[in-house]
């Protein structure tokens, strides 16, 4: 796919981070967009950023409601995007949405752990079942799976426990790959890709605060508390002398750091992303971090989670997820 000009384009997680910046790319080269995200009010913002040029005559963009864990939801998008897009085929799919959190079996509840892994396992898989008869019914179509660094090194370091997030990213960049070959076979003019992005700037810290805790004000739970104190000292930080509220704190700066020092922006990480579909990679690394990353690994798989490892390519890279 050359172009995506007259196309149209599914995005979840479409609010905010790397799903509006995609948005946004792909409205400024004449592409259709539907979206959805479980904010009216950040999808709103996208629209509005889209829509600040002025759009080609007929251009589409709708905002739709959807929590990508829950099938009838996305089936409901679907719906509202042939009525309101007035198709029935769209041409990329990208399964963009996730959360973090849930990192512990131990730390962590169930449901925090399950939440993770159902929205960036589950919202990728559910995705391209209620999508794939749309892109059957288009004449070229390319799906989009965003997966992680945590797709092929489950870590972010020796003091923070990474179960949920990590065991999501797995299986979509397993799933993607094995989607090579039954598209080939099934629907050759479907392509897809996996996206494999390092340390983006989004607000993908935050966000995920309020949805694990139902809370527009993303405070921390007394088990949140708990486990930040466990990871920090993971890290090496006497957090004995600290308060409650000095932890709340630090779960705050961690979310704006997060989001404003990144080394790629979420803008920069969209066109990486556009770029390789317009390539046809199946396989999209986004930042130099991602791409240092994943030749260490490569290069030492048996070490790959030996303290050594994660120390050295802090020196190397100056990176920490933790």
């Amino acid at each position: 796919m050359k172009d995506f000009a007259g196309k149209i384009a599914v995005i979840t997680g479409g609010g905010t981070g790397m799903g509006r910046e995609l948005a946004r790319q792909l409205v400024a080269e004449g592409c259709n967009v539907a979206m959805c995200d479980v904010s009216a009010e950040a999808m709103a913002e996208t629209k509005r950023l889209c829509e600040v040029e002025r759009l080609p005559q007929g251009l589409r963009i709708t905002t739709h409601i959807a929590d990508v864990s829950i099938e009838d939801q996305l089936k409901r998008f679907r719906d509202e995007l042939i009525e309101q897009q007035a198709t029935d085929k769209i041409h990329l799919l990208f399964n963009n949405a996730g959360i973090g959190g849930g990192g512990s079996l131990f730390t962590n509840t169930r449901e925090q752990w399950e939440r993770t892994f159902n929205i960036c396992w589950g919202g990728v898989y559910l995705g391209v079942r209620t999508f794939l008869p749309l892109l059957m019914k288009a004449d070229e179509a390319h799906i989009v799976n965003t997966s992680s660094v945590n797709g092929f090194w489950a870590s972010v370091g020796m003091g923070v426990a990474h179960t949920a997030y990590s065991a999501a990213k797995f299986a979509v960049k397993g799933f993607t790959e094995a989607l090579i070959n039954d598209l080939r076979l099934n629907a050759p003019h479907i392509k897809c890709s996996v996206v494999m992005p390092g340390h983006i700037g989004t607000s993908i810290v935050s966000n995920s605060r309020k949805i694990q805790s139902g809370s527009e004000s993303g405070q921390l739970s007394s088990n949140e508390i708990l486990a930040t104190r466990q990871r920090l000292k993971g890290m090496g930080i006497d957090t004995g002398p600290m308060s409650d509220d000095d932890i709340q704190q630090i779960a705050l700066d961690r979310a704006r750091t997060f989001l404003e020092q990144a080394p790629t922006t979420a803008a920069a990480a969209a066109k990486v992303i556009l770029d390789g579909v317009k390539a046809d990679r199946w396989r999209i690394l986004v930042g130099d971090d991602a791409h240092r990353l994943d030749e260490r690994v490569r290069q030492m798989p048996e070490r790959a989670y030996e303290p050594e490892f994660y120390q050295s390519f802090v020196q190397e890279a100056g990176w920490r997820l933790g």
